[in-house]
């Protein structure tokens, strides 16, 4: 990562810009650009606290061999962009990488107690220590944000200002130089101390500060600023109330991420050329028109021909929603899903596989009548899968799931066609439930409380996430999709056991609609943990069958019993039932729903009602 340059570059003697050196401030790996550091977070690195910088410059900087384009059109139009990048790479031979710039400004040095911005300590270059002792600066530990995405300073001076009864801060600039220091009693709030020199104000602690109105009792709101987008971002009158947050807080960042499968006609590359020009194409519908367009954009051979064209075509309008009601971002979502369940259960046994076809897809060799007893159909072995998965936007405060547009932070403050993204290549198995026996249970009035009370629980937490109740965010919480979100739980635990696949390895992918139920558990990481080649294996239906009995079997007892079964609310706002990280959690990067809408007792049933769980008449149980 680099920080961008403090000021324009000058024009060497020739006449040409010098080629500048930024330093370097640390490293880190592609995947976490965005996952973890992607644009807005903040990053530390040793003494210091970076904010990663937005995509306005990223064409320029990021070099083209480290950071190549990725394509993948069906996610592309569902997020409004041409192509994807990979982020740049962090080795010591890269050119550039990631920039970054100096946030939060507030610092202060441990042995003199000043608290001020960085350059009043006049550092030297490249460098964050107070001149005067010469030791190193620690960054605020505090940060303010809203809502809406912004972030800005802690407002350390009204802090110390306000008047005695909290009811508001002095205008007036006093002229003084504020401190900081710990008294070292307790480790809390209490034991942070700020002052002023002027005398006018006493000694404050940080206690206090955390409340939700304890800004807006200072007469403070949001004014919109902007840090990771430099100093030339015209801040925004924002006007919502301001939260204090610890600068390493989850809530300070949270991804938007959104991803999509490759699936045919797509899958096999050769429409990557076309990037950029199928919104023009869609304009077409007869294939002169679309030759006529091909013979103007490309003089020499085409890199594909008539005939796949208009399939690619026809291919893309499928997945348009019915009827002329402008659809949502969400609508066009769910018909990227379906189409990658329609894919997943049919497969492509009979197709022939070229070196470049990303999805592979087949039929168990294995008699798959062994698991119809357990109410499990259709199991297919995906022996290739390639994921693309984007950052679209990121959040503060709130969570991603429970947002709508306008609380999502786009990338950039201009209008960008492309955004960052990673790919990962790997293997899966993709199960469904049997429809009839499914639809039975799901109407059961037992289940269908149970999963109320969930569904009701996680509609709250969202609504206060949210904050707009006109754009209100439905739980997606239904039986099937609990019930199919606490199977791939209890499968990928179970592989994890079995296959030696580490938990944090395998992901699952959730299709829980009216007209799907399906779950595949595939590889999610790039690194040699999902490329050991034994997950498919894992799908044949004997070896499936046996998986399913022991991950049943499993869940049905858990080392928080009787407690986890018989609670009544778990989990984030009692999003959860019976639901634990000592019988069903998963590590976050596995789970879609960040471990919650779980519950066991679907799966086994409960001491008073048996029959509530979908595998309680499995042989055996």
């Amino acid at each position: 990562m680099t920080p961008p340059p403090a000021r324009r570059r000058r024009t060497a003697a020739s006449g040409t810009t010098p080629t500048h050196t930024l330093p370097r401030r640390g490293a880190v790996r592609r995947a976490q650009a965005i996952t973890t550091y992607g644009v807005g977070s903040l990053i530390a690195v040793d003494q210091e606290s970076f904010i990663v910088s937005g995509l306005d410059e990223a064409d320029q900087s990021w070099n083209t061999d480290e950071s190549p384009r990725i394509s993948e059109r069906r996610l592309a139009r569902l997020l409004g962009v041409n192509h994807f990048r990979l982020p740049p790479a962090s080795d010591d031979t890269s050119k550039d990488g990631l920039r970054v710039r100096r946030f939060p400004l507030m610092h202060s040095c441990p042995e003199c107690t000043e608290l001020q911005r960085h350059g009043d300590f006049n550092p030297p270059p490249g460098r964050s220590i107070c001149d005067t002792c010469e030791v190193d600066l620690v960054p605020s530990r505090f940060v303010v944000a809203c809502e809406a995405g912004h972030l800005g300073e802690f407002p350390y001076w009204q802090w110390v200002h306000r008047s005695p009864d909290r009811g508001g801060s002095t205008t007036t600039k006093c002229g003084g130089r504020l401190k900081l220091r710990s008294s070292g009693r307790t480790s809390s709030l209490r034991s942070i101390l700020v002052s002023c020199s002027c005398g006018q104000a006493p000694e404050v602690s940080m206690e206090g500060s955390f409340r939700r109105n304890a800004l807006r009792d200072l007469g403070l709101k949001c004014r919109g600023t902007r840090p990771w987008l430099g100093t030339s971002a015209v801040a925004q009158e924002c006007g919502l109330p301001l939260r204090t947050l610890q600068r390493g807080s989850s809530s300070v960042w949270q991804p938007v991420l959104k991803s999509a499968l490759s699936i045919p006609p797509w899958s096999n590359r050769r429409a990557d050329p076309l990037d950029g020009h199928w919104e023009k194409l869609r304009k077409y519908e007869d294939r002169a028109s679309v030759e006529i367009y091909l013979d103007a954009v490309f003089d020499d051979e085409w890199p594909v021909s008539l005939d796949e064209v208009m399939t690619l075509l026809a291919a893309e309008r499928e997945e348009d929603p019915d009827g002329d009601v402008t659809p949502t971002f969400d609508h066009r979502y769910r018909a990227l899903r379906s189409k990658e369940y329609e894919r997943l259960r049919a497969g492509n046994d009979e197709s022939e596989h070229t070196r470049d076809e990303q999805f592979i897809c087949e039929t168990p060799l294995g008699d798959r009548s062994v698991l119809d007893p357990l109410g499990v159909t259709g199991p297919m072995l995906v022996k290739k899968l390639r994921e693309v998965r984007a950052l679209k936007a990121f959040t503060r405060l709130i969570d991603a799931e429970s947002t709508t547009d306008s609380k999502e932070m786009p990338l950039s403050e201009g209008q960008l066609r492309w955004l960052p993204a990673m790919e990962v290549h790997g293997e899966g198995v993709f199960l469904r439930l049997d429809e009839d026996r499914l639809g039975a249970w799901e109407k059961a009035p037992a289940v269908a409380a149970r999963v109320e009370r969930m569904r009701m629980a996680h509609q709250r937490v969202l609504d206060e996430r949210a904050g707009d109740q006109r754009q209100p965010v439905p739980s997606p919480a239904t039986p099937r999709m609990v019930l199919l979100h606490t199977l791939a739980h209890v499968l990928i635990n179970e592989w994890s056991l079995e296959a030696g696949y580490p938990a944090a390895s395998l992901r699952e992918r959730l299709y829980a609609d009216d007209d799907m139920a399906g779950v595949l558990v595939y590889t999610a990481t790039s690194d040699s943990a999902g490329s050991l080649g034994g997950l498919v294996a894992q799908g044949e239906p004997d070896l499936l069958a046996r998986t399913v009995r022991s991950a049943v079997h499993r869940a049905e007892w858990c080392s928080s019993d009787p407690l986890c079964m018989e609670t009544e609310a778990s989990g984030t706002g009692g999003a959860n039932l019976a639901a634990c990280h000592a019988c069903v959690m998963l590590p976050e990067t596995s789970c879609e729903h960040n471990n919650t809408l779980l519950d066991r007792a679907l799966l086994v049933g409960t001491a008073d009602d048996p029959h509530v769980g979908y595998f309680a008449e499995m042989p055996g149980h």
